[in-house]
């Protein structure tokens, strides 16, 4: 279905394929084509007068001449590499809200292109855990990406449920202004691992002793 925000050429070549077994006869094909159009564009169709269309190339010379602006506006792979994920946005959401612009790319972009772009364009976070992976489907990396997503989610989860201790222990006095610092730090800062070092032997001469 067309609503007039694709690119009117791919959809009257896809609507032609789907004549098969109509037969030859033009004036079917212009009176079936409604039924493939939505919205305004079918407002538009509606509001023709059908007795100035004296063929099928003549229909379709007006169809293309009302919305062949969509192609002068597809976007390009400058703009979807610089497409980011919207902080309301799960990373699926995103990923096919992206996907959804780059398919109007022109010229088309192949598969392999199109989950390299999408690689290409996270943000940090996410692409040093995609880039591994930027030669599979476009369907495997979305589930990574969501993977990736859910580690995020849960680690600030972690983080914010350890300030709430922190802040409930402060404002009952549970904890001494000392050691007040050290808990917040431990709270933000992410875990590494700790190195103990032994502490040199003291020296402690005897006492002399007397015969």
């Amino acid at each position: 279905m067309f609503d007039g925000a694709g690119d009117p050429k791919v959809h009257l070549r896809t609507y032609y394929d789907k004549l098969v077994g109509v037969g030859k006869d033009e004036r079917i094909h212009m009176k079936l084509f409604m039924r493939s159009l939505i919205g305004d564009t079918l407002s538009w169709y509606i509001s023709q007068n059908p007795k100035k269309w004296v063929n099928w190339a003549s229909m379709t010379s007006d169809f293309m001449d009302l919305f062949r602006i969509n192609t002068k506006n597809a976007p390009d792979v400058f703009y979807i590499q610089n497409l980011k994920k919207k902080p309301t946005e799960t990373f699926c959401e995103y990923a096919t809200r992206w996907r959804s612009e780059a398919i109007k790319v022109r010229p088309t972009l192949e598969k392999e292109q199109m989950t390299k772009f999408f690689v290409r364009a996270q943000d940090p976070q996410y692409y040093e855990r995609l880039m591994v992976i930027e030669n599979h489907k476009f369907s495997d990396i979305i589930k990574l990406g969501e993977r990736i997503e859910e580690g995020i989610k849960s680690e600030m989860v972690n983080n914010f449920k350890a300030l709430q201790a922190t802040n409930k222990a402060l404002q009952s006095g549970g904890i001494s202004k000392k050691k007040e610092v050290g808990v917040v730090m431990v709270a933000q800062c992410p875990k590494s691992p700790l190195t103990y070092q032994t502490p040199p032997p003291i020296y402690q001469p005897s006492p002399p002793r007397y015969s």
